[in-house]
């Protein structure tokens, strides 16, 4: 397997700060066979850590120089008490609990040392439940690349012999017919040329809508409203997990004429509302979101990144949540469209370009002084339609905890696993106290959405958002915070 690194994967390394990790993880529930011992998870953790072959990433760590990313190059020998590790909790059955010592799990950065992934068995000495919690840096893959991995290192059936673990699986990827280096160039060089023309079409458009001329486009980058989720990143974490039957995902979205995409970023937009009013927020004009492009060829398989990430206008104004619903689909779609149009490196050139100033405002300390570039960030990846199995033990659920893009917000991912849409939450926990509100508040946003569809009075309370015509944000930050702490 190659081992060099694009330049997507390198910008996760340089831009990665000890306030700001740039790994990406899944946190699972495990139940236990019915036969079990006492001992199972620390007996199970023995078994991985004998496993200490690995295969390419696992097995490699970075070469830099001056601190600059080169490419991966293998380790000697594994150090399998640092990538294999236990822990023991009072009760895996509580998620607040749970929730809170996987925040403290996910906070610190990856030994830059060591190859970059861990697996951390989390118990309880009561219960046949264990929860197993892996983080791998983003530059290792994407998640389109990771939920692959994620597939092949379990199966539909228990395991008892002969079980791999991921790490120690052999990808080595199947032989490629190689063009001819003068097509292989030239096709290089024409793919440049088009994807820049492309990025020079979108920017002017951008400009025409910043000057009012065109305003039916994708919004313009650094919208974002100033709240307490977004800022500056510092050290801390809060995590949250929920789940959603994706069944009735795919029935609401089908009756709504709707994406299964949009229809989840209703919900959030409204359940992201109720959580920022509870801190005093309100808002003259819609949040942003951030969405990830897959930017792979159909059948495509190769790791590493391959994304683009830009903003999507949400809702404003609506009490109907039907109406939101419609406004979010037709700004969804102003994204959609031009994505489809161009050239697919183009928004991955965009991507670089938008966030490469949202890296800088980070790296000098600045990002509290500028709009974030959108106020969450949104992403949902199709997982395993069927039971699986790590080992013998039963995949209950698979959540995927994410990094935090520059500027701050909260980053959902949302994974479909064995018909359930496991989502996992996270942010920065400097400015709130948790993320279980916004759990809570995402489950009902979406029993409000299934019920507006025969229910036309069905209507939102007042979730912080006042009807004027001008397009500024109204926040003010501290004085707000100050006040909702004090009150406590």
């Amino acid at each position: 397997m190659s081992k060099k690194l694009t330049f997507l994967d390198k910008t996760f390394w340089v831009t990665e700060s000890e306030d700001n990790p740039k790994h990406v993880a899944s946190l699972q529930l495990l139940k236990m066979p019915a036969k079990a011992s006492p001992d199972y998870v620390d007996e199970l953790v023995a078994e991985l850590r004998a496993n200490d072959q690995a295969c390419t990433p696992f097995n490699c760590k970075v070469s830099t120089f001056l601190g600059y990313p080169l490419r991966f190059v293998p380790v000697k020998q594994l150090d399998m008490e640092y990538h294999v590790q236990i822990h023991t909790i009072a009760d895996v059955n509580n998620k607040p609990e749970l929730h809170k010592f996987v925040a403290s799990l996910h906070e610190p950065w990856l030994d830059r040392e060591q190859p970059l992934w861990q697996f951390h068995l989390i118990k309880d000495n009561s219960t046949k439940l264990f929860a197993l919690y892996i983080k791998i840096h983003h530059m290792c893959g994407d998640g389109s690349t990771l939920i692959r991995w994620f597939q092949a290192g379990y199966s539909p059936e228990p395991v008892v012999d002969g079980f791999v673990p991921v790490w120690s699986l052999d990808r080595t990827p199947k032989k490629r017919f190689k063009a001819h280096w003068f097509q292989a160039v030239f096709g290089g060089v024409w793919g440049f040329v088009i994807a820049t023309k492309d990025l020079l079409w979108i920017i002017v458009r951008l400009l025409l809508k910043l000057l009012r001329i065109n305003t039916n486009y994708m919004p313009l980058p650094f919208s974002g409203t100033k709240t307490v989720l977004t800022g500056q990143v510092k050290k801390g974490r809060a995590i949250a997990t929920l789940d959603i039957d994706f069944a009735r995902v795919k029935a609401l979205s089908k009756r709504l004429r709707a994406s299964a995409n949009e229809v989840m970023l209703c919900v959030f937009d409204i359940a992201i509302h109720r959580q920022l009013r509870d801190y005093g927020h309100t808002f003259k004009k819609a949040l942003y979101t951030n969405m990830p492009i897959n930017l792979r060829r159909p059948g495509e398989t190769t790791y590493g990144n391959q994304i683009a990430i830009v903003p999507v206008e949400l809702a404003h104004g609506h009490t109907d949540p039907y109406l939101r619903l419609r406004e979010i689909i037709e700004n969804h779609r102003k994204v959609t469209r031009p994505a489809k149009a161009s050239h697919p490196a183009s928004f991955s050139y965009y991507t670089l370009l938008i966030q490469t100033y949202a890296i800088i405002f980070e790296m000098l300390g600045l990002s509290n002084w500028v709009k974030p570039i959108a106020n969450t960030l949104v992403s949902n990846m199709p997982g395993p339609s069927q039971k699986m199995y790590f080992k013998e033990n039963e995949v209950l659920a698979a959540y995927p905890i994410s990094t935090i893009t520059p500027g701050g917000g909260v980053n959902i991912t949302l994974v479909t696993y064995n018909g359930q849409a496991n989502v996992g939450l996270v942010c920065c926990n400097n400015k709130i106290d948790s993320l279980e509100p916004l759990r809570r508040y995402c489950l009902e946003a979406f029993e409000l959405l299934e019920k507006c569809v025969d229910d036309p009075t069905q209507s939102i309370e007042n979730i912080g958002e006042l009807l004027v015509n001008e397009d500024v944000s109204i926040v003010e930050e501290q004085p707000f915070i100050e006040k909702h702490h004090k009150g406590k």
